[in-house]
């Protein structure tokens, strides 16, 4: 197996290191500390075509392809986890929807534009009462004549409120099947339309500028092409969906452990104890030897994931795995190198206590360890 990148993955590569060190990274503290959403990144996104990579050309996309975009996150995610994680959102479960579940008339209505960067995209999943437990929400649609009229709130939902957002796709049940189940679908729900509010921020330990907040449906009304798939066929959709999901939030674990790798080791570099550098004590060597064999190894596990779904076989498990292991070292990592700095890391003078703030929703977000566990469990045949 080959895991050297094309010449076009290798561009995209320095492409992104290029931007996110130009563009993001002589601001990313300021914007950080103001939890400001910076709106004109995404609008240079989508002028350097970096808004579609998993989107065909016909529909506005590059059709880059899963390893173009864990190598083009990865660098993003290297300088900042808010922009690198808003972009994997957006590529993953805020457009593939469209992709795979929508009819012609939907994906150029809605897809385009999201490819093209015009607009921002987002799903609606995780309620109070239903986040792990995805079966388990109770937002509800109900067809009343031409209209599906749609109640409930979503919260922790990513991408819908910024100036870009076109609104999101949210996750329904439509009553029950003959065998008293619960049936669900998905239905496109637009900014603006009455009944629908978007709430205020979230207050987060991290992810400052991640646009984060809740949704609320008040018996909103979207007309009957709206519904996104088939009725019914929602929760399942959103699965194979997610599956895609795991590889870029893998991808971010990967980039903030590379990233608290690079400053553990050039701070320890040039902080003397005893009159010699750390990196001269075997404690301090050790930290970082297990920093520098963990991260290869998520880089393995989340590239490996990501070559099986281009190569169009199964990759479920694998990017379960990826997910699973690359979060919580990225976690361990933050911990080692806020540890290396000493009361400096505890400082926000310090880039590296950004990342620490954001090393633990990656264990957290788009399923939990313990789902992760679970899936994989699952696939071993358990």
């Amino acid at each position: 197996m080959d895991f050297e990148l094309t010449a076009e993955q290798r561009m995209l590569k320095e492409l992104c290191r290029d931007f996110a060190r130009r563009e993001i990274a002589p601001y990313a503290d300021e914007w950080f500390d103001a939890e400001y959403f910076p709106v004109e990144v995404f609008r240079k996104l989508a002028d350097l075509k970096l808004m579609g990579l998993l989107i065909p050309e016909e529909y506005g996309g590059t059709d880059a392809g899963t390893v173009a975009m864990v190598a083009a996150l990865e660098e993003l995610g290297k300088v900042d986890q808010s922009i690198a994680t808003t972009l994997q959102a957006h590529l993953t479960i805020g457009s593939l929807p469209f992709l795979h579940f929508g009819t012609e008339e939907q994906k150029q209505k809605w897809l385009v534009p999201l490819a093209r960067g015009e607009r921002l995209g987002a799903f609606g999943l995780t309620e109070p009462q239903a986040g792990s437990d995805a079966a388990n929400i109770q937002t509800t649609a109900r067809l009343e004549g031409d209209y599906w009229v749609i109640h409930g709130t979503k919260c922790f939902i990513s991408n819908a409120g910024t100036p870009l957002s076109y609104g999101l796709v949210a996750l329904t049940t439509t009553g029950k099947g003959e065998d008293g189940k619960k049936r669900y679908s998905a239905f496109i729900i637009p900014k603006g339309t009455p009944g629908y509010t978007i709430g205020k921020p979230y207050k987060k330990i991290g992810w400052h500028m991640v646009d984060t907040r809740e949704q609320v449906f008040d018996n909103v009304r979207v007309p009957r092409d709206h519904l996104l798939g088939q009725e019914g066929t929602g929760l399942r959709a959103f699965l194979q969906t997610l599956e895609c999901g795991r590889i870029s939030v893998a991808t971010l674990g990967l980039s903030l452990a590379e990233a608290c790798l690079e400053m553990a080791l050039q701070y320890a570099s040039v902080r003397k104890t005893f009159g010699k550098p750390l990196t001269s004590h075997q404690a301090i060597q050790f930290k970082l030897a297990d920093m520098a064999t963990q991260t290869e190894m998520a880089r393995l596990m989340v590239y490996r994931a990501a070559w099986l779904r281009d190569q169009g076989r199964p990759y479920a498990k694998e990017a379960a795995m990826a997910k699973l292991a690359a979060s919580e070292i990225a976690v361990r990592a933050a911990e080692e190198a806020v540890q290396i700095h000493g009361g400096y890391g505890y400082t926000r003078e310090y880039p590296v206590s950004r990342f620490y703030l954001d090393s633990k929703i990656l264990t957290i977000g788009e399923g939990t360890s313990e789902v992760q566990r679970m899936v994989i469990a699952r696939q071993l045949g358990c």
